[in-house]
């Protein structure tokens, strides 16, 4: 039988399933075959997904070391070797295609946000007291246990631990205390919707 990978016959060489098997042992030559077989496919992948050679070469590189560190999760029963890597190498493609997009988002985000606005202070100013006014507002909604445990964390700078210890209440209650109360703060509040 020929294995398609190589060309080569079963009994001239072995195939790269059993090569992987052996490089889960730590096999050197049996890594160089799977490198043999898998440079040029996992690098021609990973160029079409990216279309940057040197991020490509990148990327091929780290599937090729993560096939060396992970060849013992290779399984024969779910796919041949040929698929597990090409489906590592493609996965490591279209993340490093995200993180570009979100490294690109994140550097658009600060350029927006650092550009110079010009601003009302009094329509700031106004703003500002409104949100003051809405969160005291919400924080009277609060069970009084609550209220005290936010606003000693919150705005008094206290650990839970020394706002336990000045309420003389339990670790556990204040931090589920807390727990509730700022939930109930961000529903009031409209955070996260």
């Amino acid at each position: 039988m020929r294995d398609p990978e190589t060309g080569g016959s079963g009994a001239d060489r072995p195939t790269t399933e059993e090569c992987l098997r052996k490089v889960a042992l730590g096999d050197r030559d049996a890594f160089d075959h799977v490198y043999a077989v898998f440079a040029g496919p996992v690098f021609g992948l990973a160029r079409r997904v990216l279309r940057d050679p040197a991020q490509a070469e990148e990327v091929a590189q780290e599937v090729l070391v993560e096939v060396w560190r992970t060849a013992s999760r290779f399984n024969p029963e779910l796919g041949s070797a040929q698929a597990w890597v090409m489906t590592m190498a493609h996965r490591r493609a279209v993340d490093r295609v995200r993180s570009e997009q979100a490294a690109e988002d994140r550097e658009a985000r600060l350029a927006r946000s650092s550009a110079v606005v010009d601003y009302d202070d009094v329509v700031e100013t106004v703003e500002n007291r409104l949100d003051q006014q809405r969160v005291r507002n919400c924080l009277g909604g609060l069970t009084e246990l609550q209220r005290e445990s936010v606003t000693l964390a919150y705005y008094s700078g206290y650990t839970y631990p020394q706002v336990a210890q000045l309420l003389s209440v339990p670790l556990g209650t204040v931090k589920t205390r807390m727990r509730d109360g700022l939930a109930r703060l961000r529903d009031c509040l409209g955070v996260g919707r």
